[in-house]
Parts: C-alpha cells; structure tokens; sequence
C-alpha cells in the first residue's frame, strides 16, 4: 500500500508487536522501532473500600501491575481505550465503562456520574488533567523508561516516513530526535494532547478518531491515501 514508505511505530514491547503486525496485514511497510520500555516497579495496593472506581489510562497498569491488582478486583474500573479494557478484562477486573476520547473526557463522564473518590493506577510519569473536583488518588505500579535509539533510526528519518506517537511522551522524544528536519514526515497521534506534545513543521500532523491502536492506524492509513492525490 505504501510503495516502500516506511510506518515507523515506537511505542513499547508488547504493544509494538502488535502494532506493527496490524499494520503489516493492512499492507503498510511497518518498522518495529521502540523508543521506551516498560517495566514494573514496586507498589501496595490500598483498601478497595476507600474509593469508588479504579481508572485505568494505560493497559501497561493492569499488564504490569501484577497480583496486587486482585485486590482491587471489587472496584469498577473506567478505562481509557479498548485496549486497556481488554487488559483489565484479562487481568480479571470488571470494566464499567471505556473512554473513546482520553482521560479528561472520561474523568467527565465519572464525576457526572458522582464517582468522585478515584483510584488512578498508573505510570511513574504521566500526564497531568483536570480533576473537575473529584478526589485522585495516583499510584505507580510501572514505568516506561527510554531505550536505547535503534541503529536504523536515522536513516529512516532521513526520508519521507510515517510516524506513531501512542504517548505524550513519545511524541515529545520523536520531536526531539527529529529535531527542525521533519517537514518530510508526517506524524499520527493518538489523541489531541499526543499530538500537541509532537509541536508542529510536520508534513502533516493527524489525530486518531478514538486513543486505540485501530483507530490511529485507520487514521495513518487515511493520511497516506491523501499523500496519493
């Protein structure tokens, strides 16, 4: 589909795999090319009874969060993207609702439904919100840390290319690796706060429909297609 025109996919192991095996059955020239790791690190869980819901904005939390998570099985959790639902389905929990469009739209959705006192599993580093008033409590149970750039980085950069931002931070680090040199390259973030992390002087910069891995590969695909005319 691409004739060659790489879709360079850098978030982390395991949704890179996926990512790029997806992307491959649609026909793209997709390049494994992971700018983080993820890891689990050291963290307790609290009492169930002290909150009303569990919020999940990343599947790493309930991938890596490991078997403190079964104890917080009582609590309903709302989950930022199908990906992250099914990850918290896997993990044995019990998704109440699923965010199409991020965090602060879900976050609304729960404090309009008096869900007030919540429970923020999440990574080390994260991105900030609003609360609209309600009561976060936010505890790590991962961290995603940068790895090493891989050697083909720079070559495929150097040409016209297609990349995925699925984090804030990964836009933040594909916009500085690229640097000035990127009105060749065209990026696709996953939401709107991905894509204000990327900066601008892309050759086209688009925003998946829904934060999920289908959506912003529909939306890559679109931009190749409008490259073609």
């Amino acid at each position: 589909m691409t004739d060659g025109l790489p879709l360079i996919v850098t978030r982390p192991e395991p949704g890179n795999a996926a990512t790029v095996e997806r992307a491959r059955a649609m026909g793209f020239d997709a390049r494994s090319m992971p700018l983080f790791t993820a890891r689990a690190i050291d963290w307790r869980p609290p009492a169930p009874g002290d909150f009303d819901a569990l919020l999940l904005t990343s599947a790493f939390a309930a991938r890596l969060a490991g078997q403190g998570l079964a104890e917080l099985a009582a609590l309903p959790v709302y989950a930022v993207g199908n990906a992250t639902a099914r990850a918290a389905e896997a993990a044995g929990l019990t998704v109440a609702m699923t965010g199409s469009s991020g965090a602060q739209r879900l976050l609304d959705d729960m404090t309009s439904d008096n869900i007030h006192n919540i429970l923020w599993l999440c990574g080390r580093d994260r991105s900030e919100f609003d609360t609209r008033g309600a009561a976060i409590t936010a505890l790590p149970c991962y961290a995603v840390d940068p790895a090493p750039v891989p050697a083909e980085w720079d070559a495929l950069i150097a040409a016209p290319a297609l990349l995925l931002a699925h984090s804030a931070r990964a836009a933040e680090r594909i916009s500085q690796l690229v640097g000035d040199a990127r009105a060749h390259l065209s990026l696709v973030a996953i939401s709107p706060a991905v894509a204000a992390s990327a900066g601008d002087s892309w050759r086209d910069l688009a925003i998946a429909e829904q934060p999920d891995d289908v959506a912003i590969l529909a939306q890559a695909r679109a931009l190749w297609h409008k490259g073609e005319k």
